[in-house]
């Protein structure tokens, strides 16, 4: 690649991000015919570390346009989706702690204000407000309200039991309850993969459930039809590890390991996620005496 045509590129990239603010007005343009193909495609990127490396850039235009435009759905969502995706991406990569903090930040910006388009959710709303308008949400609502509960739920990850984000996690269950009256098979049965997870990690005397993890987990694998790799290393990571059930850990992640990426091109960066995740996970020998 010559130094010449680097520089052309890195002068329109540049031209772009100068003119941003001025065309809020094409925002819904650049959306339909560049950023949302773009977060399509990146889902069947195969190597991860590049994914990790070359994201940022990616990440700075879509900043960039939700400012020109911070009311636009479309571009929430593609916000909270692009984000959220690099947060699970950044963790297997092993990034610095201090990153994952501001992605994940970031990521529950663009989740909650896309979420707020739909749902009361400010501090010190109305409980039963909040429950009408979450019961008149329709199916068409699913991807909005789906994308941006997961970006949501992206922080909550990081934050790791922190209390404010345990008292959002309460709001965000409600949530996916509610995608799954709506849409249970939506992102290879995603609203089954979160309940079998949500059961299987909650202590017993708040909610924990692990016969309804193991249904949750098992619907999820049937919707995915086992080639959403996600599900089956988040069931063993989760709810075999907490039955102490070697047998059934150590199975789901071999699945994992010896499934081949071609076969599921669209699911290909989370699945290298996944297979990279279950290496981790058969590494740590859990079950060692």
């Amino acid at each position: 690649m010559s130094s010449g045509w680097t520089s052309a590129v890195i002068c329109r990239f540049v031209f772009v991000l100068a003119i941003l603010p001025f065309m809020s007005s094409c925002s819904t343009l650049l959306s339909n015919t560049l950023i949302e193909p773009t977060v399509a495609n990146l889902q069947k990127q195969t190597d991860l570390d590049l994914v990790c490396e070359g994201s940022p850039a990616y990440l700075l235009m879509i900043d960039s346009l939700i400012a020109s435009d911070p009311e636009s759905r479309n571009l929430l969502r593609v916000g909270s989706q692009a984000y959220s995706g690099y947060l699970a991406a950044m963790t297997e990569c092993g990034l610095p702690e201090e990153r994952i903090d501001a992605v994940a930040q970031k990521s529950r910006l663009y989740g909650t204000t896309l979420i707020a388009q739909m749902l009361p959710i400010a501090p010190g709303t109305d409980a039963a407000e909040f429950e009408k308008r979450l019961a008149g949400l329709r199916s068409s609502q699913v991807p909005d309200l789906f994308w941006g509960t997961l970006a949501w739920l992206g922080w909550i990850q990081a934050e790791q039991g922190a209390p404010a984000a345990m008292a959002d996690l309460a709001t965000v269950e409600k949530i996916m309850a509610r995608l799954l009256e709506l849409d249970e098979s939506y992102q290879m049965g995603s609203p089954h993969l979160f309940f079998g997870a949500y059961y299987a990690t909650r202590p017993p005397m708040f909610g924990g459930d692990p016969e309804k993890s193991a249904q949750h987990f098992e619907k999820a694998l049937a919707f995915s039809h086992h080639r959403f790799l996600m599900v089956q290393a988040t069931y063993a990571e989760t709810l075999a590890r907490q039955l102490f059930d070697r047998e059934l850990h150590d199975r789901l992640l071999q699945e994992v390991m010896d499934f081949p990426i071609g076969n599921a091109p669209d699911q290909a960066l989370s699945n290298q996620i996944a297979k990279r995740r279950a290496q981790r996970l058969l590494e740590e020998d859990f079950f060692a005496e």
